[in-house]
């Protein structure tokens, strides 16, 4: 069981660490990758990581992920409020997706409760700061072994 899965953090994710705290949180984008690399150590799992501030590199990288990846965690930042084009290429790739937010978005103003990116993921984990990523990893790597198993 070892799956390869492309990690896309979104816009203003390269501010984590500084960026609203009382929100956010300390840990930087650095720790929250340091984080997932040691849980991928454990169960066999190769991770790829991405992070961008434009919503053409996100579509790009999601792209890419079809030839490269078992499956997509992604935190698309504000995207997941807005980007159809980033909907749509989860959507076109077909791969297993997670949708992961360190903050609550549903407890947050009120653009911040929809997104158009949920519906085509198998799941959104919210709300758990840094471990929202270890939790959207794991439930991802579970439905992937499922499915081999059941294949």
């Amino acid at each position: 069981m070892a799956f390869s899965i492309a990690v896309i953090h979104g816009p203003n994710l390269n501010l984590l660490g500084t960026r609203e705290p009382g929100v956010y949180g300390a840990a930087t984008l650095a720790d929250v990758e340091a984080q997932l690399e040691k849980v991928a150590a454990g169960i066999e799992v190769t991770l790829q990581f991405m992070q961008s501030n434009h919503e053409g590199q996100i579509v790009d990288a999601i792209q890419a992920a079809a030839s490269t990846a078992q499956g997509i965690v992604i935190n698309p930042g504000a995207l997941t409020h807005y980007s159809i084009a980033v909907r749509d290429a989860v959507a076109g790739v077909g791969l297993p997706t997670v949708e992961v937010h360190l903050s609550n978005v549903h407890a947050r103003e009120a653009f911040r409760h929809t997104s158009v990116i949920a519906p085509v993921c198998l799941g959104q984990i919210a709300g758990f700061g840094p471990d929202s990523y270890r939790l959207g990893l794991l439930a991802l790597v579970q439905h992937l072994a499922a499915q081999e198993d059941s294949a």
